[in-house]
C-alpha cells in the first residue's frame, strides 16, 4: 500500500524540514558519488529514498545505512504509489506565489527546491564547471576576443569563489560537526546494540537444522554477508565476547574502535599488556606509512652559514595482507543443541573465545611467518629491525633498570611507566625469590615500583623478556583482523552421532610498524 498525503505530512515532512536531513543528505550523496544506485545516472534531480520507510521505521529516518541515492524514475520503479513530495509542495507554492511565476518557471526562488542545498556545495559544483569550461578554451590555438574575455571573467569567478567557498565551509563547519557526529554516534551505538544482542545459538540451529535467523541476528549476519568473503555464517568479533556474569569488559560493547578485539575481548593476553592494538579490516591491504628520516636541527657556525644540511623525510611501508587464515573447531553435541538457551550459547562463546584468543597470543609473539602464520616479534625481529640485546645477568632490577634506561632514551621516553615489560613465569619466580639484604623487600617490588606489572605469559620463551612503548600515538604492534570470524559446518565428519562440528575460519596477520619501540632482552636469569 503506497503513502498518502497525511502519512507524508505526519512521518516524512517533519524529517525533510530540519538541518540534520539537509546535512545527511550530503553525507549521502557524496557517499554514493552523487549517482543513483539502481541505474548510476548523474543526471536529472537525484533524490534520497528512505529503504525502510519513516512511517513504519521512525527510528531509522536520520540512519545513513537505511538512505540510498536514487534518481527520480528508480524512487518511483521501487515506490510506485509514493507520494510525489517535491511536486506537492510545488503547487502549494504556486497558490501562494502565483500561476504566472509557478509556470514561467522562475528558479529564483529556494521555495521551489524541496533541499536547499548548502552554500559550499552550490560553490564547489559551480567550480567545477569553470574549471571544465577553462580547460575546453585554453585547448584553443587561437582563442576569440569574446573567448578570451569569457576566460578571463570565469578567471575573476573562480578566484572570488574560492575565498566564497573557505567563508562557506567555516560557516558550515559547526553544523556539519554536530549533525555528523550525531549521525556516526547513533550509527554506531544502534550497530553495538545489534551485536549485544547477537545470539551465537541461532547460528549453530541455522546450521544444524537449516532453521532461519531472525532479529539482531540476522541483521548482524547479512550486513557482513554483504561486504563478501565468507562461505558460512558469518560472525562478529565482539560476538564471542563472554556474557551472563562472566563479561571481560566493562565498558559498553565498540565493536568499531580500533581497539576491539585483544583489549576487550583477551584482556589477559600478553600482546593487550605489551600494548598491540587491534584493527578491523573489511578487505584489502592496509599499508602503514613509517617515518625513516625527516627534519634535522642544527646552528649557524657563522653569522652567514647554514644551519645544517637539509635532509629528506622517507618513509618506509608496513602492511598487513589477508594471506594468513586459521581455524579453530569446535564439536557440539545434540544434547548441547537441544539446550537451546544459555547452556549452548555460553559453551560456544567460551570455547570459540578462548581458543583464539590463545592462538593470536601467541602468534603475535612468537608467528613463524611460515605454515600460514604471520611473523611475530621474537621470530621477526631481523626483519622489523628489533634490537636484541644479551643481558646474561640474574634477574634483578638493576639488570632490567639498564636495558630500561637505554630503551626510553632510544624512544624519548621521560617515564619508566611508559615502558611495557613482559616475561615468562620463570623470571617473575626469581625475581619475586630475590630479597634485598636485611629487608622484606624483594627485586620483584623494586620492579613493579616502577615499571607497574609486567606480562607473565608461557607465549614468551625462557630466559626472554620484551620491552615495548607506545610513542606519538604509535602502537608497537599492530594486529589485523578481517571481517568476522566464518562459521562453517561440516555434515559429514560425525553424522553417524548426530553432532555438529564448526569450523571457525579467522584471517589475521601482524606487523611491527617501528622496531625501534620493541626490545628484546635474552639470558636473563643466566648464572
Amino acid at each position: 500500500m503506497g503513502v498518502t498525503r497525511d502519512e507524508w505530512r505526519r512521518f516524512s515532512r517533519p524529517v525533510l524540514k530540519t538541518k540534520r536531513w539537509q546535512v545527511l543528505r550530503q553525507i549521502v550523496l557524496e557517499r554514493d558519488g552523487w549517482a543513483c544506485v539502481d541505474c548510476g545516472t548523474r543526471k536529472g534531480r537525484l533524490e534520497i529514498d528512505h529503504v525502510k520507510p519513516v512511517r513504519s521505521n521512525p527510528e531509522l529516518a536520520f540512519d545513513p545505512a537505511n538512505c540510498a541515492v536514487r534518481c527520480s524514475s528508480c524512487h518511483t520503479k521501487k515506490n510506485p504509489d509514493r507520494v510525489r513530495a517535491p511536486r506537492a509542495g510545488h503547487h502549494a507554492r504556486a497558490i501562494r506565489l502565483g500561476e504566472s511565476r509557478c509556470r514561467s518557471g522562475d528558479k529564483s526562488q529556494p521555495g521551489n527546491m524541496r533541499y536547499q542545498m548548502l552554500d559550499s556545495v552550490k560553490i564547489a559544483r559551480r567550480q567545477s564547471e569553470i574549471r571544465q569550461a577553462l580547460a575546453g578554451l585554453v585547448g584553443k590555438d587561437s582563442p576569440t576576443e569574446d573567448e578570451t574575455r569569457s576566460m578571463e571573467t570565469m578567471d575573476a569567478e573562480y578566484r572570488t569563489n574560492e575565498t566564497r567557498y573557505r567563508a562557506a565551509l567555516v560557516a558550515e563547519d559547526q553544523e556539519r560537526r554536530e549533525a555528523g557526529a550525531d549521525l556516526e554516534t547513533r550509527s554506531d551505538r544502534e550497530y553495538a546494540e545489534l551485536v549485544g544482542r547477537f545470539e551465537l545459538r541461532q547460528v549453530a540451529l541455522a546450521l544444524d537444522e537449516g532453521k532461519a535467523l531472525s532479529g539482531a541476528t540476522k541483521e548482524v549476519v547479512d550486513e557482513l554477508r554483504s561486504k563478501g568473503g565468507y562461505q558460512g555464517v558469518p560472525v562478529p568479533l565482539a560476538a564471542l565476547e563472554t556474557r551472563a556474569g562472566e563479561t571481560v569488559a566493562a565498558d559498553q560493547i565498540n565493536p568499531k574502535t580500533i581497539r576491539p578485539v585483544i583489549d576487550r575481548l583477551f584482556p589477559a593476553s600478553v600482546a593487550s599488556r605489551l600494548g598491540v592494538q587491534s584493527i578491523n579490516i573489511t578487505s584489502g591491504e592496509l599499508e602503514f606509512p613509517v617515518a625513516t628520516a625527516g627534519a634535522v636541527f642544527g646552528w649557524q657556525t657563522t653569522e652567514l652559514a647554514n644551519v645544517g644540511a637539509q635532509q629528506s623525510y622517507v618513509t618506509t611501508e608496513r602492511s598487513l595482507n589477508p594471506d594468513q587464515t586459521g581455524g579453530a573447531q569446535m564439536v557440539i553435541s545434540r544434547k548441547a543443541l537441544k539446550q537451546a538457551g544459555e547452556g549452548l550459547e555460553s559453551a560456544i562463546r567460551r570455547d570459540l573465545n578462548a581458543v583464539i584468543g590463545t592462538e593470536l597470543d601467541r602468534v603475535v609473539i612468537n608467528g613463524t611467518g611460515t605454515a600460514g602464520q604471520p611473523l611475530g616479534i621474537i621470530p621477526g625481529a631481523t626483519t622489523y629491525g628489533i634490537t636484541s640485546t644479551a643481558v646474561g645477568a640474574t634477574a634483578t632490577w638493576a639488570a632490567f633498570r639498564a636495558q630500561v634506561v637505554a630503551f626510553m632514551q632510544a624512544n624519548a621516553i621521560t617515564s619508566a611507566s611508559q615502558v611495557n615489560l613482559g616475561f615468562g613465569p620463570a623470571i617473575w619466580a626469581e625475581l619475586d625469590d630475590a630479597l634485598i639484604t636485611g629487608t622484606a623487600v624483594s627485586e620483584w617490588d623494586r620492579l613493579t615500583k616502577h615499571i607497574g606489572s609486567p606480562a607473565i605469559s608461557n607465549v614468551i620463551p625462557d630466559e626472554t623478556a620484551i620491552l615495548t612503548a607506545t610513542v606519538q600515538g604509535i602502537a608497537p604492534g599492530y594486529l589485523g583482523i578481517y571481517g568476522g570470524v566464518d562459521l562453517i559446518r561440516d555434515p559429514y565428519t560425525k553424522a553417524a552421532s548426530g553432532q555438529l562440528v564448526l569450523t571457525a575460519l579467522v584471517t589475521a596477520d601482524f606487523t611491527v610498524p617501528r622496531g625501534l619501540q620493541t626490545r628484546i632482552l635474552t639470558g636473563i636469569g643466566e648464572p
